[in-house]
């Protein structure tokens, strides 16, 4: 029978109101919490997700702020804009919008990610918050893998001693996104362009998530039946169409459970950065 369409957008419904009871609770005690975003130039895709994630947070009821800099900013002009905002007690969040320009190499990108305070990073980007991961501590986690680890709740299925294969290794998706899993006792393969015989690797997942940005690429053949499949991929085919870094229409006919592109993923990732930014409130305030 078909798979199990996870709906990321219904499921982020959920979640947004579970913050949105969180933020009715802190009121009580006069706190609001408040995000503040920083974004640096016209790309028109990130335009969008700060105008989503401006939304979804008033719909929660908590304070958002948007800090837009010319393109031709310099990395010194952001970093002042940084530690503004982690001095000022009424942004609880602070998250800057990747990619930065062109004009701000690499290494200037990840300085000015560290100069954000780490009680203030809901992006969970920061070293500190990694390595809290790592050591399993509380800290911030990275939103899209903690959008993930809820989705594969959300199916039912334990993850005691099941095989997981992660597709990709990022900082910001897969390296976390291994490490919850294997909090959650499972088997943890991650595989990246390097592997060797990759459709093998995958054919044997109880647990696939894919995060390559390739559209399509994991194909239906490639997976094990009853297989849970998350795609965190999101790519734009020939005609403008979206589409994850799985194959969905052939999915479907085999794996147990998967998450399409778009309504799958996106939407949890934007519900954990408003998650993170209650947490961060609850914390400054001693709660």
């Amino acid at each position: 029978m078909p798979a199990q369409v996870i709906d990321g957008r219904a499921l982020a419904r959920r979640v947004r109101a579970e913050v949105a009871r969180d933020v009715a609770a802190l009121a009580i005690r006069g706190i609001v919490p408040g995000l503040a975003v920083l974004l640096v130039g016209a790309d028109p895709a990130s335009a969008i997700y700060v105008r989503n994630k401006e939304r979804a947070a008033a719909r929660c009821g908590i304070a958002g702020r948007t800090i837009r800099l010319n393109a031709d900013v310099s990395a010194a002009q952001i970093a002042e804009e940084i530690a503004e905002l982690n001095d000022d007690p009424t942004v609880h969040g602070i998250l800057v919008q990747l990619p930065l320009p062109p004009s701000i190499s690499a290494a200037e990108t990840q300085a000015l990610l560290e100069s954000v305070d780490s009680d203030k990073d809901v992006d969970g980007f920061h070293p500190t918050n990694l390595g809290r991961l790592v050591a399993g501590q509380d800290g911030f986690v990275a939103c899209t893998p903690s959008g993930c680890m809820r989705m594969l709740a959300e199916t039912g299925v334990d993850l005691t001693g099941k095989h997981a294969v992660v597709l990709g290794r990022s900082t910001i998706v897969g390296k976390p996104m291994a490490l919850l899993l294997m909090q959650a006792n499972a088997t943890v393969t991650i595989c990246h362009s390097r592997t060797v015989d990759l459709p093998a690797q995958v054919k044997v997942a109880d647990v696939v998530i894919a995060a390559v940005g390739r559209a399509e690429m994991v194909r239906g053949a490639w997976l094990k039946p009853g297989a849970i499949v998350i795609d965190v991929g999101i790519n734009r085919r020939a005609d403008g169409t979206l589409c994850g870094d799985v194959a969905l229409s052939e999915a479907v006919e085999v794996a147990g459970a998967v998450s399409p592109v778009p309504g799958g993923v996106g939407p949890m990732t934007i519900a954990y950065l408003l998650k993170n930014v209650c947490v961060a409130a609850r914390r400054a305030n001693g709660l």
